[in-house]
């Protein structure tokens, strides 16, 4: 099936692909919105590798830890009223040669790497359980150990008013901090809470609702080692990554995972030899689907629909066996509750099915 392949064989017979470097500064990145009109910082072919940084937005929740001259110059650079009408710092956006709407982004994530050691996360407004916490926001400060792969809290502090403006920076927690989840370590799972192509709209499109192009996913398992699939919607593609965390639970609870800045590297290929309507995952182990909708029961069936067809359009199977095989094999669970489109994803594992 072509879905299962590692590398498109269109792509096997190209030259040793092009190596591609993109910081992120204040001309690289667009802070809030995907937008087709944006013009590219950077134009590749396919097959080409290109090693980004990805910064987070919330870096001024810890900004003697989080914070470096780099991000400082993002931070410094663009001002608050320009960070709309999402809050996601994204980096690109990437002009891939000859892609064109139809086509799929075949993106192979081959490394993401801490840029500092330090993350948080902030128990925020738009949180599940914001009102069972008599509508208080805390900041929680955790330090990865690169020998132990885990990461911990280091201290927490009460949010002063309300976090409203992205990229907030914090002074006021010294005054007030607090000890946090002593002796509890959480494992480090570096991934991208967002990355996309741009959607086929006119002006920006906020980088909170993810979507048929992306955008903010919040699947931790979009790290290295993993592939997705994008439905390319404009020329060139025009892809953008943002939103890193070292670490994130199914659901995002309470509004945010360990947000930590990243350095990525990824291939990108274009694929013309299959279509699907969403954002589609391959691992090691495993295809998901992703559904998105306002409400999480449609959600749910949107994910199950494309799981659907995954099933039958890419293994060959009847809707009556696909449909069965899901309700014996396929994981469903929730991906987040906190970005206003919900988002559930489909798990089924590759072992299930003969080798090809």
């Amino acid at each position: 099936m072509t879905l299962l392949r590692d590398e498109p064989t269109t792509e096997r017979s190209r030259p040793r692909p092009a190596l591609h470097d993109l910081p992120a500064t204040p001309n690289t990145v667009h802070w809030g919105y995907f937008d087709a009109a944006l013009a590219p910082v950077l134009r590749i072919a396919s097959g080409d590798i290109v090693r980004a940084e990805a910064i987070t937005h919330h870096a001024g929740d810890a900004p003697e830890l989080m914070m470096d001259a780099g991000v400082t110059a993002i931070y410094d650079g663009i001002p608050p009223e320009d960070r709309n009408p999402g809050v996601h710092i994204l980096t690109g956006p990437i002009f891939v040669a000859d892609a064109r709407p139809g086509d799929m982004l075949e993106v192979h994530y081959l490394q993401m790497t801490p840029r500092l050691r330090y993350g948080s996360n902030l128990a925020a407004n738009w949180g599940h359980l914001y009102r069972e916490f008599g509508e208080k926001e805390r900041v929680t400060i955790y330090r990865m150990d690169a020998a132990s792969q885990t990461a911990e809290a280091v201290f927490a502090y009460d949010f002063p008013g309300k976090y409203l403006v992205p990229g907030t920076i914090t002074h006021e927690r010294d005054c007030c901090r607090q000890p946090a989840l002593r002796g509890v370590r959480v494992p480090v799972r570096p991934h991208l809470g967002t990355a996309g192509v741009a959607p086929d709209a006119a002006g920006r499109v906020s980088s909170i609702p993810p979507g048929r192009h992306g955008g903010n996913i919040d699947n931790w398992r979009i790290g290295a080692g993993a592939t997705m699939f994008y439905p390319v919607q404009v020329p060139g593609a025009l892809f953008s990554i943002g939103d890193p965390h070292i670490s994130q639970g199914d659901g995002e609870i309470s509004g945010t995972a360990i947000e930590a800045s990243l350095d990525v590297m990824f291939q990108v290929y274009i694929r013309r030899d299959f279509s699907f309507p969403s954002p589609l995952l391959r691992t090691a182990d495993s295809f998901m689907t992703h559904g998105f909708d306002e409400d999480l029961n449609q959600a749910m069936r949107n994910a199950s629909l494309d799981m659907l067809r995954l099933l039958t359009e890419h293994r060959g199977l009847s809707k009556d066996d696909a449909y069965s095989l899901m309700s014996v094999a396929a994981d469903f669970a929730v991906t987040q509750v906190v970005d206003g489109r919900q988002g559930v994803h489909a798990r089924i594992c590759h072992a299930v099915f003969p080798p090809d």
